[in-house]
């Protein structure tokens, strides 16, 4: 183990007691997209004990000009993004032990997930799932690291439960970025610029180096070469909902969870089942088959082309509906096909 380690073990703040710390922590990665590419790749290398992934989507072809794990083979095959991340880390370092979920980060998955993890890391494209993120750390107590790019324009910032501001706290006095990666684009250095952020931050959590922990929220623009680093201690709210006195982790309410959405910049509504339960996409692909539909599929999703619009359903019962951002017009599809 130590010669494959040995250049990371040579920096002092780790050394072969940090070492062996890294590999006996499970960090909780959410989101396998860009940023989640890059942070399990490092730390998958760096010899992590165990990571666990959680992506709702699958690899298209747009992805591949950020997303470093995945392949135009992954592409061809429609595979679930948490499936060809394992794939191809599990290739990099046979000894990290990774878990793949397919599936939507909710608050009730979240809490399935916690149990033995030492660190979240966000790596997701909405707010709906970071704020379930940062109601379970705070209810859990453990540290996540906040992560966003879009464009050239990228930030981070690491909570601590019980230390650091919460991201519901730094809402009340930052301004939430509303452009996304499918609205502005995005180049891939601005992803390596976040990435190296979390994963610079996730490795002094691992190895329990506290006091080097960086307490400014950080952001940046490449293109117009411009960086703040900016103190955030005074954000901190003590009748915040979420890490305040009276807590009532409001973001791990059923209520507030969305049954359909439309993705982030996408002409795509994800949809949710009302209950939780498998598909059997072998029987719907006989089904929708003998109703005429182009059904193509893998053990882990259906895609059927229609007229106007292509569905994706997973093993879950979640449907992505693309070709659309009207909700109605998607609930039908999906009760058209599922219902």
């Amino acid at each position: 183990m130590y010669e494959r380690y040995s250049r990371q073990m040579l920096f002092a703040p780790i050394g072969q007691n940090g070492q062996e710390k890294i590999r006996s922590k499970h960090v909780l990665m959410i989101g396998a997209g860009a940023l989640g590419s890059s942070n399990g790749e490092i730390l998958t290398r760096a010899g992590i004990g165990k990571l666990t992934i959680v992506d709702r989507d699958y690899v298209e072809a747009s992805n591949l000009q950020r997303q470093q794990l995945y392949t135009e083979e992954d592409v061809a095959q429609k595979l679930p993004k948490a499936v060809a991340a394992k794939k191809r880390l599990k290739a990099i370092n046979s000894d990290v032990e990774i878990r793949a979920v397919v599936g939507d980060a909710t608050p009730e998955m979240l809490e399935e997930l916690i149990k033995d993890v030492d660190l979240i890391l966000d790596a997701t494209d909405n707010f709906e799932t970071r704020m379930a993120i940062n109601d379970i750390s705070q209810k859990h107590q453990i540290p996540w690291i906040y992560g966003a790019c879009v464009g050239s324009f990228g930030m981070s910032f690491t909570i601590i439960p019980g230390k650091t501001p919460c991201l519901n706290c730094l809402l009340k006095s930052l301004p939430v970025q509303g452009m996304t990666c499918d609205t502005v684009g995005i180049i891939a250095p601005t992803v390596q610029m976040v990435v190296a952020h979390q994963t610079a931050e996730a490795l002094k959590i691992l190895v329990e180096d506290w006091e080097a922990i960086r307490h400014s929220f950080v952001s940046f623009d490449l293109w117009r070469n411009q960086y703040s680093s900016i103190k955030m201690a005074k954000a901190k709210d003590d009748s915040c909902l979420s890490c305040g006195s009276e807590r009532t982790y409001p973001y791990l309410m059923k209520e507030n969870l969305m049954k359909s959405e439309v993705l982030c910049g996408r002409d795509t509504v994800q949809i949710r089942p009302s209950k939780q339960g498998e598909v059997d996409l072998n029987e719907l692909s006989v089904h929708l088959s003998g109703s005429h539909f182009e059904v193509k599929g893998n053990p882990y999703l259906l895609s059927i082309e229609m007229e106007d619009n292509r569905i994706v359903i997973f093993k879950d019962g979640r449907a992505l509906i693309h070709g659309t951002k009207d909700l109605a017009h998607a609930r039908s599809i999906y009760q058209r096909l599922l219902g």
